[in-house]
């Protein structure tokens, strides 16, 4: 299994200290979703995102997936359509520097016409489908928001008939509205390309009703998705995505990566021997 880290794990450190970390600890590859504690922006930042792929390789540290902040379902035309040229950006940058996963957002939305929001996301992606095969980009609809469902994930994913078009498989979202993990796989199958891995635990004092936690302190079975995604041959990044930016009050990065990352390697060793 390759494992990797989101930099939104630890806004604080500099590319320097992301890529010292991720070669101390073990980790395989890192996730770009921000630099330097910012939210990173394919034209603005492209200079500053060349030097840290840069800087990360010749640690021998694999850049593995760019996450966009890029969302489809909302109804106005403009906006959707100022999201596909930002995807189109990013898909420059990806080719250009050999980065091959973009993350997407169907994005949260009320719910009050799901198949038209389907219809409106299924049309942005279908816009960048060609593009994307020919840079050899993958680009990973997320179960996120009011798409956490793999099987609305799925219902996107089957309007568009493109291999450059898959699923990003976040651990927390789908299990939060009463997906299992073997579930999530028998509906994306696959369609997997990229693995988001979280724990948490329900919590009334929480805004969002869930408190996140330490691999393994909370009911999140990710050991049942990391089973699913070995049984069935999946051989993409597995990446940690502690969300420290969002949620300063949890665990800092230096005691969260490390503990994700030996509880992953226990887990490979239960899934392997």
């Amino acid at each position: 299994m390759k494992f990797a880290f989101s930099t939104l794990g630890c806004p604080q450190w500099t590319t320097e200290q992301v890529a010292d970390n991720a070669v101390r600890l073990g980790y395989n590859g890192v996730e770009l979703r921000l630099l330097d504690n910012e939210i990173i922006d394919p034209v603005r930042d492209a200079d500053k995102v060349r030097k840290a792929v840069e800087t990360f390789r010749t640690r021998g540290v694999e850049v593995c997936a760019f996450d966009t902040s890029c969302t489809f379902n909302f109804s106005d035309a403009a906006e959707r359509a100022k999201n596909v040229q930002s995807l189109q950006h990013w898909i420059a940058l990806a080719q250009e520097l050999k980065v091959p996963i973009l993350r997407v957002f169907g994005g949260a939305g009320k719910g009050e016409d799901i198949e038209q929001e389907n219809r409106w996301v299924a049309e942005a992606l279908r816009q960048v489908a060609t593009e994307a095969e020919q840079a050899s980009v993958t680009i990973t609809l997320e179960t996120h928001d009011g798409f956490s469902s793999a099987h609305r994930t799925a219902q996107v994913l089957a309007a568009i008939n493109s291999p450059a078009i898959a699923a990003l498989w976040d651990s927390h979202h789908p299990y939060r509205v009463g997906e299992s993990a073997e579930e999530v796989w028998q509906v994306l199958g696959a369609r997997v390309a990229h693995v988001h891995v979280k724990d948490a635990r329900r919590d009334e004092s929480e805004k969002s009703g869930w408190k996140l936690v330490l691999m393994g302190e909370g009911e999140v079975p990710v050991l049942e998705q990391l089973q699913s995604l070995y049984k069935h041959g999946y051989d993409g990044y597995i990446s940690v995505e502690w969300e420290k930016r969002w949620h300063p009050e949890i665990e800092e990065p230096e005691i969260a990566l490390p503990q994700h990352i030996n509880w992953l390697h226990t887990a490979e060793k239960q899934l392997t021997n």
